[in-house]
């Protein structure tokens, strides 16, 4: 079956979280958007709504081997180029995670093309691209909180070394589009401000129309304009003022954003070892006893959080996994599982919260403990924080989701203060700030977001 002419380009994310705050710069432009995970994803070039604009697919490959996460992008990319689709966008984490390199690679092999686009900075959160090194907030990201992942630590702050232990192809270093010419392999530009992000792309388009260019959710945002997609304004839905934070991620980014909202009075909840490591705990007795109390117990706060960081008095994680015969990579899914089958538990208590969800394992383990294949992302709320609606049981909820490097440590004060606003600050842009800082309302249609 032929796609239609009317795709204008395919996104192509490592995980889900990745995969929302890239595809909200085209929702929130009255794009018509249609998101998978990988696992949806099988035979998909031959399902593809009429109307569709925009499509993106989760591949999951963030935490995978090298060969999966090569094999996936090849996959896709060659059907898309046998599609005729017309441009691909390789979208890549800012603080340098995941298969880079690797997923690059099979991009640019599967595209038969001479060289892929490579725009990795992020202006807006602080992370910037000087001489080839990625920087987090002016910290090479090898010496930044992304260095000292527990489980998968970057250890170059070079880009080109990060590609070079991944794949063989070439990554070259410009400052500037209009250099870039005779050049085969990975182009990678620096990027220093969001002026500089614009330029990049007007240049882009100037000098090489290409069909495959890569980046985060911060080249993303100026790419609507490139592929010819139109700009709507709208109105902020309104949210429960109650919020109830699930953090799945051991970010130190995350904790601070924690420790900062437990200091202004909001419940904080750590999971103990059996809680968050045991199959289906909460499945057990024991496990639906914890949630009916912790149901009770949040309705006395206005934000209440549950982590999965190790609980004071107690052994670690990581030697009670050992104890019980688990790996690393075990350990990272069952936390996941074990949040999303608990929030799953609280919803069905019918608490009644504006739900944050930290942690791109965890959103997709809770999606599929409600059996939920599809999101319908409403706005980005801050660069890489958006706001979703979803249905379980007959009822709506209002979803916001992010990954956990993201953020300054008042984020989620910020958020309470954006839920809690009774009036928009500005109608007409859609556009208003928190202490100074833009924030972004919804501007885009609920029937022709990501569904």
């Amino acid at each position: 079956m032929e796609v239609k002419k009317l795709i204008r380009l395919l996104v192509i994310a490592d995980d889900l979280t990745g995969a929302l705050d890239t595809g909200i710069q085209f929702g929130s432009r009255a794009a018509l958007v249609k998101l998978y995970t990988y696992r949806q994803a099988v035979d998909i070039f031959e399902n593809i709504p009429d109307h569709i604009e925009v499509l993106i697919i989760d591949t999951e490959t963030r935490h995978s081997d090298c060969r999966t996460a090569y094999e996936r992008i090849y996959r896709l990319v060659d059907q898309a180029k046998r599609q005729k689709i017309s441009c691909i966008y390789k979208k890549t984490d800012s603080g340098m995670r995941g298969n880079i390199g690797s997923e690059l690679s099979a991009a640019l092999t599967a595209s038969g093309g001479d060289c892929i686009h490579f725009v990795p900075a992020f202006p807006q959160i602080g992370r910037t691209t000087e001489d080839g090194i990625q920087y987090i907030d002016g910290v090479p990201v090898a010496e930044s909180v992304f260095g000292r992942d527990p489980f998968e630590p970057v250890r170059h702050s070079q880009i080109r070394d990060i590609v070079g232990e991944q794949c063989a192809t070439e990554c070259h270093v410009l400052n500037e589009a209009a250099e870039g010419g005779g050049y085969k392999g990975i182009l990678l530009y620096n990027c220093k401000t969001q002026d500089d992000l614009q330029k990049i792309a007007k240049d882009l388009k100037r000098y090489h129309p290409s069909d495959l260019l890569a980046g985060c959710a911060g080249f993303a945002a100026v790419l609507p304009e490139m592929v010819g997609i139109r700009s709507v304004a709208g109105q902020r839905p309104g949210l429960c003022r109650k919020l109830l934070v699930v953090c799945g991620s051991l970010n130190p980014v995350s904790l601070r954003q924690m420790d900062a909202a437990e200091k202004n009075g909001a419940l904080r909840v750590k999971l103990s070892n059996r809680q968050k490591l045991k199959k289906d705990f909460f499945d057990t007795e024991e496990g639906m006893r914890f949630v009916k109390d912790i149901a009770l117990k949040i309705q006395e706060y206005r934000c209440a959080m549950i982590e999965s960081t190790d609980m004071e008095g107690e052994e670690s994680s990581a030697s009670y996994a050992l104890s019980q015969g688990m790996e690393a990579e075990e350990i990272r899914h069952r936390i996941s599982e074990n949040l999303g089958m608990m929030l799953r538990r609280l919803l069905e208590e019918h608490v009644n919260y504006t739900i944050f969800i930290t942690g791109g394992d965890t959103l997709l383990s809770f999606m599929e403990n409600i059996g939920l294949d599809k999101l319908s992302p409403i706005c980005e709320l801050y660069p890489g924080v958006v706001l979703s609606g979803i249905e379980y049981n007959g009822t709506m909820y209002h979803l916001i989701s992010k990954s956990g490097g993201f953020g300054n440590e008042n984020l989620l004060l910020d958020i309470q203060k954006i839920i809690n606003a009774k009036e928009e600050k500005d109608e007409e842009t859609g556009c208003g700030d928190i202490d100074g800082r833009s924030v972004w309302k919804w501007t885009g249609n609920l029937s022709k977001s990501l569904v």
